[in-house]
């Protein structure tokens, strides 16, 4: 994966943030600081959970426990967030799968690549 590809993928998540937890209100600015300043909710599992919004398209949720022992989630995929951190995302992601088609791949297949990568799965 090159370069400009990778820090396509790293703009498209962190569109998400700032997230700040409600309970307690500590914040964190970008996706590595929400991984690294939180705790997982059991000792072994990645947080990650597949799931699916209301049009039935695949959406990949991260859990996550506050220090304060909040319980935090994020969306890194919802395509349905019409705030201006989801139209980012929108563009960042119409923004990668024109390079992957210059790399081969047709449309179908750049689009389910680069949800794979999105949902943390290796690509094939």
């Amino acid at each position: 994966m090159d370069h400009e590809f990778a820090a396509g993928l790293k703009a498209l998540a962190e569109a998400a943030f700032p997230k700040r937890c409600r309970n307690c209100g500590q914040t964190f600015a970008t996706a590595r600081d929400f991984v690294q300043d939180t705790n997982p909710l059991r000792t072994a599992g990645s947080g990650l959970k597949q799931a699916q919004d209301d049009d039935l398209a695949t959406i990949v949720e991260l859990y996550r426990n506050c220090p304060c022992g909040s319980t935090l989630m994020d969306f890194f995929s919802d395509r349905r967030d019409l705030s201006a951190a989801g139209e980012k995302r929108r563009v960042l992601f119409n923004t990668l799968l024109p390079h992957l088609q210059q790399k081969g791949l047709t449309p179908a297949d750049a689009r389910a690549h680069l949800l794979r990568l999105l949902r943390g799965e290796a690509p094939e």
